[in-house]
């Protein structure tokens, strides 16, 4: 029988939480690093800084926005065009046919604000050129 104040013994039983310890030497609780936890986007941005691979991962991201503005803006184009470089303000959009690169020339003017809003860098103009097979 326990007296007031006195803890119960462990019975150190598999799966018992009594007597548990830290799952990393100096952490005193185990649900401490699920607290501090980021999101990987959040990481991603300094982590490509860190390794001077800003560039690629701002082409990467104007890459995935310019199929979503082509899915939403010209639905004809969707699958037939992409973007292939992003420099010195200019994306450079490569069309598979002669009437997808015709179709994105004449709506370029809004395909170019929707994409200069997905960005952090200033883009001053998009270039399509047909893809020669």
């Amino acid at each position: 029988m326990r007296r007031p104040g006195q803890r119960k013994a462990s019975s150190g039983t598999p799966g018992s939480d009594a007597g548990r310890v830290a799952s990393r030497p100096g952490e005193s609780d185990p649900d401490a690093r699920l607290r501090s936890m980021e999101r990987l986007a959040d990481l991603l941005p300094s982590a490509a800084r860190q390794f001077g691979l800003e560039d690629q991962l701002e082409q990467a991201g104007a890459a995935a926005a310019w199929l979503e503005i082509i899915a939403r803006g010209v639905p004809a184009a969707k699958g037939g065009c992409r973007l292939v470089d992003l420099s010195q303000g200019v994306a450079t959009i490569e069309a598979d046919e002669p009437i997808i690169a015709q179709e994105i020339r004449l709506r370029s003017p809004e395909l170019l604000a929707a994409l200069r809003k997905s960005m952090r860098t200033p883009l001053r103009q998009i270039r399509i050129t047909t893809r020669h097979v």
